[in-house]
């Protein structure tokens, strides 16, 4: 069975958000993709606390400096769309409030019909955690944990009674419910966080770097699930943080999912080989003029893939 192709939405800031966003997911629904995707950066340091994603001495890339907000972007996909699935690789849990952010997901997945695949992390910016983080940086997994068990009580039936360690939700109706019920997909980044998808989630999001260092990890992952007695398939949708250039890129250090719609195509095939994915979204936002171009190049892209088998 073929994997699932998604692509993400233009949020950065080369882009007019009203206007691409739309254009953006009708032009991947008819080239036939099959989910589109949104991701979360709220603000842009000036003097960060750290470099980006953690790693000390990394600085951020201007294209985080304008970044749309998720939910809007995927409403306005959703509006733009008839069969496309709309996910978020990844809200970081920490910086909402769980019982708004479990309504806003399930009012999206009954206004879309039943589209949306839930995918939540931790997040990584301790200046985005400084300026709007529900609790401290060093709690971010409590956080998500409890997120968790919102969603599971929002989404159920009314009335919905909870009590964790921030959030009280005394017996009350909370609406609309979703269409169907909403796939979580987490990633696996650490033993803790590994643990929580395994007993937790319905999928796996991891970032793909290689089709050897995915396989490493996804044996790893099944082995725990087979440890703690999980029987239930995991699903596996990995990001593809692509550099497209017109031209293949020419050396030794390229890296995977950097060069030509060919090269991309290559790579995509080769990690569907590596691991039993169920989808893989690729950005190629970054690395692309303007809105037309990522849609001409999105669906290039997707034809290229097929032409693999994968």
């Amino acid at each position: 069975m073929a994997i699932r192709l998604g692509l993400s939405l233009p949020q950065m800031k080369h882009f007019h958000v009203g206007r691409d966003v739309p254009a953006v997911a009708r032009a991947a629904e008819a080239a036939g993709y099959g989910s589109l995707w949104v991701f979360e950066r709220i603000l842009f340091p000036e003097q960060p606390l750290q470099g980006m994603y953690g790693i000390p001495g990394l600085p951020w890339t201007e294209k985080y400096r304008s970044v749309a907000d998720p939910l809007i972007t995927l409403t306005l996909a959703a509006a733009a769309t008839e069969r496309t699935l709309l996910g978020t690789s990844v809200l970081v849990a920490p910086l909402h409030i769980p019982v708004q952010l479990a309504r806003s997901l399930a009012s999206l997945d009954a206004a879309s019909g039943g589209r949306v695949l839930a995918g939540l992390g931790t997040g990584w910016s301790r200046d985005e955690f400084a300026a709007a983080g529900v609790a401290p940086f060093e709690r971010r997994g409590a956080v998500l944990d409890e997120l968790l068990d919102v969603c599971a009580a929002v989404w159920g039936p009314d009335p919905v009674s909870y009590k964790g360690g921030s959030t009280v939700i005394a017996p009350a109706g909370i609406g609309p419910k979703p269409a169907r019920p909403v796939p979580v997909y987490l990633p696996a980044t650490s033993p803790r966080a590994a643990r929580r998808l395994v007993d937790r989630a319905d999928g796996w999001m991891p970032v793909a770097t290689g089709p050897q260092v995915l396989a490493g990890a996804w044996e790893r992952l099944t082995e725990l699930a087979a440890e703690r007695g999980r029987t239930r398939p995991i699903e596996v949708c990995a990001r593809a943080n692509a550099l497209y250039t017109p031209r293949p890129f020419e050396g030794a250090d390229r890296r995977p999912f950097q060069g030509s719609v060919g090269q991309i195509a290559e790579d995509i095939a080769a990690h569907a080989a590596a691991v039993p994915l169920t989808d893989l979204l690729v950005d190629l936002q970054g690395s692309v003029r303007d809105a037309a171009e990522l849609a001409d190049v999105a669906a290039e892209l997707y034809a290229a893939v097929r032409a693999t088998g994968a």
